[in-house]
C-alpha cells in the first residue's frame, strides 16, 4: 500500500493514500476489530485517515459526514489523544473544502462540539470551538465570534493551555480590528505574541502574528515599522508554503510603501526572487495605485481603482488606506489649485480636477469644516471665497488656557470643602 505524507491546514502531515480508492477503504473503516491487537488499531487509523483524505481530494463533503458518523464508535475504544488527532484531521478537512457553504461547516462543527461534550473530550472540545470560531470570523460575523471566544479564554486561562491560548487571542485581536476597535485590538495582540515569546511558535503562527502587528502598525500610521513587520509575515508564510497569506502580506507591504511615499521602490520589490511567483492582479493593482501616487495623479488612482475594483475594494485594509490615500490626493490637488485665488468658482475647479462639480463641492466643504482651508461656500454665486488667515493671537490664547486652568482650581476647591463641611 503506497503511502505519501500531505501537510494539512496547521502544519499536521496526515498520511494520504495513492494507491487504494475511497470504496476499498469504506469496508476497513467500518469493520469491527479487536482493540487489544495493535496492528489491527493501526491498520484501521491509517485507513480513516487515508479515506479522509480520498474523500478530501474528491470534494465529497457527504462522503466526510459519513465518515465521521462511521468513526465515532472507534473512537470511544481508543485512546482520547489519538482519537481526538483524527477527528480533527476529518473536521480540518470538512472545513476546508469549496463546495461546502459556510452555514454547513458551521453546523457540523456545532454537531462535533456536541459530541466532544458528551464524551467529555475537553482539549477536543476545545481545538472545535477555535476552528467554529475561525469560521465566524472568516464570515465576519465578530460580534458571534467574540461572544464564543470570551468563555474559551477563561477555559483556557484555567487549564494553561498557552498553545491554544495564543490563538484565540490572535482571533480576538482580528475580531476586536474589523470591529474598529483598536485598543481592545492592540492589547488581545500583545496578550498573544506575550505567550509565543514563553513556547514555542510554529512558523505558520509567527508569520500570522507578524501580519497582524503590521496590520495594525499601519492603522497608527506607523507605515515604516509596519512594513517590517509585513515583511516578516511575507518571508514565514513563504517558507511553509502558505501562498495566500503571503500574497495578502506581500500586498499590505506594497501598500506600506506608498503609504511611506517611496512607492518608487515597488517595481523592484515585485520583480524580487521572492515576490516574482505571486505575481497576478493583487500585484498589479498595488503598482497601478503606486504609480498615480507616484504621478499625484487623481485620474491614474480613479482609472485603477476602476480596472482593479475587486482587489482594491473588497479587502478591508487595502479599501481603507487606499480610501485614505485618494482622500489625501485630493485635498493636495485643490489645496494647490486654489492657492492663486481669493474667490473661485467651483465648476472651474471641477473643470481643472476633472471631477464632478457636486463631489468638489462636498470635499471643499469637509476641508472648510477641519480647518484645512480658510473661507467659505458661497452657494448662492456657487463659488469658493477664501479669506486671508489671520495671525493667531497667543497671549489671548493663553489667557483664555489660564482662565480654563483657574476655573478647574476652583472647582476642585469648592469640592473639597463642601466635603469638610
Amino acid at each position: 500500500m503506497a503511502e505519501a505524507m500531505d501537510t494539512g491546514p496547521e502544519g499536521v502531515a496526515y498520511a494520504t493514500e495513492t494507491a487504494t480508492s475511497a470504496e476499498e477503504l469504506w469496508p476497513k473503516v467500518t469493520e469491527d476489530i479487536d482493540v487489544k491487537d495493535k496492528k489491527a488499531v493501526k491498520a484501521k487509523e491509517t485507513a480513516i485517515s487515508n479515506l479522509c483524505e480520498q474523500l478530501y481530494k474528491a470534494a465529497d463533503a457527504d462522503g466526510l459526514r459519513r465518515l465521521i458518523d462511521a468513526i465515532k464508535p472507534f473512537l470511544n475504544v481508543v485512546s482520547k489523544a489519538k482519537g481526538g488527532k483524527l477527528f480533527k484531521q476529518i473536521i480540518d478537512r470538512f472545513v476546508d473544502l469549496t463546495n461546502a457553504t459556510a452555514d454547513e461547516k458551521v453546523a457540523m462543527c456545532k454537531d462535533c462540539i456536541s459530541w466532544a461534550k458528551d464524551s467529555k473530550r475537553t482539549f477536543l472540545r476545545q481545538a472545535l470551538e477555535v476552528r467554529l470560531i475561525s469560521l465566524h470570523l472568516e464570515a465576519g460575523e465578530y460580534q458571534e465570534c467574540l461572544t464564543q471566544i470570551r468563555p474559551l479564554l477563561r477555559e483556557l486561562k484555567r487549564l494553561d493551555d498557552r498553545q491554544l491560548l495564543m490563538e484565540v487571542h490572535l482571533m480576538e485581536s482580528k475580531a476586536y480590528f474589523f470591529l474598529s476597535n483598536y485598543p481592545k485590538a492592540r492589547a488581545a495582540l500583545v496578550a498573544a505574541r506575550t505567550i509565543a515569546n514563553s513556547i514555542y511558535c510554529p512558523p505558520r503562527m509567527q508569520a500570522s502574528l507578524d501580519l497582524q502587528s503590521g496590520v495594525l502598525h499601519a492603522q497608527e500610521a506607523d507605515f515604516k515599522t509596519a512594513y517590517s513587520y509585513l515583511y516578516e509575515a511575507f518571508e514565514g508564510f513563504d517558507s511553509v508554503d502558505v501562498p495566500q497569506a503571503a500574497l495578502r502580506s506581500l500586498k499590505y507591504m506594497l501598500l506600506a510603501k506608498i503609504l511611506l511615499e517611496e512607492a518608487a521602490d515597488i517595481p523592484a520589490i515585485i520583480t524580487g526572487k521572492l515576490a516574482l511567483k505571486y505575481s497576478g492582479r493583487e500585484l498589479d493593482a498595488m503598482q497601478a495605485v503606486a504609480s498615480a501616487s507616484l504621478n499625484r495623479s487623481l485620474a491614474d488612482f480613479q482609472q485603477a481603482m476602476t480596472d482593479f475594483a475587486k482587489e482594491l475594494k473588497e479587502d478591508f485594509v487595502v479599501q481603507n488606506h487606499v480610501t485614505e490615500l485618494y482622500d489625501s490626493l485630493l485635498e493636495q490637488n485643490l489645496m494647490r489649485l486654489v492657492e492663486p485665488f481669493s474667490r473661485v468658482e467651483i465648476d472651474h475647479l471641477a473643470e481643472l480636477i476633472d471631477l464632478p462639480v457636486d463631489a468638489v463641492e462636498q470635499k471643499l466643504s469637509q476641508m472648510i469644516l477641519d480647518h484645512k482651508l480658510h473661507g467659505i461656500l458661497d452657494q448662492g454665486a456657487n463659488c469658493l471665497q477664501l479669506f486671508d488667515e489671520e495671525a493667531r493671537n497667543e497671549t489671548y490664547q493663553k489667557t483664555l488656557d489660564t482662565i480654563a486652568q483657574t476655573n478647574l482650581v476652583v472647582d476642585a476647591l469648592y469640592k473639597k470643602a463642601k466635603g469638610v463641611v
